[in-house]
């Protein structure tokens, strides 16, 4: 069903106000005095060391730490610390505003990561470089070095604007010793397939009578994203879903019956005791890791976390078909090159710095991400790393959220409705009040253009 809402909205200057008025609240506008770091450079225009690299990035955590020791190799292989300056900002919305403001002022940074979800409305506004043959060539790299869906996942128009490094899909985490009590696994210890509703719902019964209570996590308090992946996920496994957005964010497209199916599985499940109805992120995984729980479903970055866990023994596996098709809501990480004026000497460094890392994807797939460079995905020593082969197929059929300015990773899009889903599992709201209310609060959105559509001055 496609759905207009006719409704007054502010301005697009009203819009992009508000969202540069936020700069403010993360201490940006007043921190730029110190003009030798990254980001003053970017939005405040000052120069940086021309032969060195400048990287911004949005990584903390497991993912943080890996991609230090990432920059770390780099910077060996150039035989000097300056050779690169690297900087980490909040994840989500503070991130991309950074990236647009220091782009449109002309000094962004060389290289950027950017979710393939967020890349998009940054190429559609002009401040990203097109990714070409010939820049790919700088590096030894072509469009064939990477997985077809990946790569295409950065095509905007005709062109191509993103260096993908991931894919990182909605996994199935399962506590090995409660799925062996259950009787879930093969002789290898690994989960025995499961496909189809009752299967499903078979493997949860088993797992309840093992725990005495629930059989599946999946956080809902605070973490709104991560109830939008579990609605991604089983939505998208129904034959006749479309995107939840159309007219790159302009329309509500959503199939409603197949939307409110899926909230009512969900809602039905957390009623009768098989999902937890109310759960944290954080409390979601200690619930894996102590046996109250059986299956987890969460991003794969988490593996860092429950190989953390003494004596933990787990393994992931892509989510199960309970409906029609395989599905799984997914996004990559992907390096951007936003537009300004480059010599071909500063394309030819930042190409290499590029080089550097996906040639680094081994180390990068440790912390759970599937690797999008081909080499790596196919080679031996990622198909012998465990759990993380046993679940790269997700990769394949990775749901990733609608176009829109407001949407993708971390958005207010995925805050928006995700709120609500996480409503409905925790038994405080039914589908349709949960649908309703996501197409309130979602009416500004629909109704207003891109507030950087056409801004930069070097499109």
């Amino acid at each position: 069903m496609t759905t207009r809402l006719p409704e007054q909205h502010p301005s697009r200057r009203k819009v992009l106000a508000g969202g540069l008025a936020g700069l403010g609240a993360l201490g940006l506008t007043g921190g730029l005095a110190g003009c030798g770091s990254p980001l003053a450079a970017g939005v405040a225009g000052t120069p940086l060391n021309p032969d060195s690299v400048t990287f911004w990035n949005l990584f903390g955590g497991g993912d943080g730490a890996r991609l230090q020791t990432m920059l770390e190799e780099y910077r060996r292989q150039q035989g000097s610390q300056d050779s690169l300056t690297a900087a980490t900002f909040a994840w989500g919305n503070p991130y991309y505003t950074k990236v647009v403001l220091a782009t449109l002022g002309n000094k962004p940074p060389d290289v950027a990561v950017a979710h393939a979800t967020r890349a998009t409305i940054l190429a559609q506004a002009g401040l990203l470089e097109p990714i070409t043959e010939d820049l790919l060539g700088l590096a030894g790299l072509s469009s064939s070095s990477f997985t077809t869906s990946v790569w295409e996942a950065g095509k905007v128009g005709d062109s191509y604007y993103t260096i993908p490094l991931d894919t990182h899909p909605y996994v199935l985490f399962f506590n090995s010793q409660v799925c062996q009590q259950a009787g879930l696994l093969d002789a290898d210890g690994k989960l025995a397939p499961i496909q189809g509703k009752e299967a499903f719902e078979a493997a949860l019964t088993a797992i309840a009578g093992v725990t005495g209570g629930a059989a599946w996590s999946a956080s809902n308090v605070g973490d709104t994203s991560g109830s939008w992946r579990l609605f991604q996920t089983l939505y998208w496994q129904m034959d006749g879903a479309t995107d939840f957005l159309g007219d790159d964010g302009q329309q509500l497209t959503v199939n409603e019956e197949l939307a409110l199916e899926t909230m009512a599985y969900i809602g039905d499940l957390a009623k009768r005791g098989l999902l937890t109805p109310t759960v944290d992120y954080a409390g979601a995984g200690t619930q894996l890791f102590t046996g109250k729980v059986g299956f987890q479903t969460q991003g794969e970055w988490e593996i860092t976390t429950a190989q953390s866990v003494e004596g933990f023994e787990f393994g992931m596996v892509p989510i199960p078909q309970i409906f029609d098709v395989p599905a799984a809501q997914g996004d990559s990480h992907t390096f951007i090159l936003p537009k300004m004026d480059r010599t071909d000497a500063q394309k030819e460094l930042a190409m290499g710095f590029v080089k550097s890392l996906l040639d680094q994807s081994l180390t990068w797939a440790e912390g759970g991400h599937v690797p999008a460079l081909t080499a790596t995905l196919e080679s031996a020593e990622y198909k012998a790393l465990e759990p993380q082969a046993d679940y790269a197929a997700a990769a394949e059929i990775a749901k990733y959220d609608p176009p829109g300015w407001y949407s993708g990773s971390g958005s207010t899009f995925e805050n928006t409705v995700g709120s609500q889903i996480g409503l409905v599992q925790q038994q405080l709201a039914t589908p349709q009040q949960a649908l309703d209310a996501i197409k309130v609060q979602l009416r500004t959105y629909l109704e207003t253009p891109s507030p950087v559509a056409g801004t930069s001055s070097n499109a």
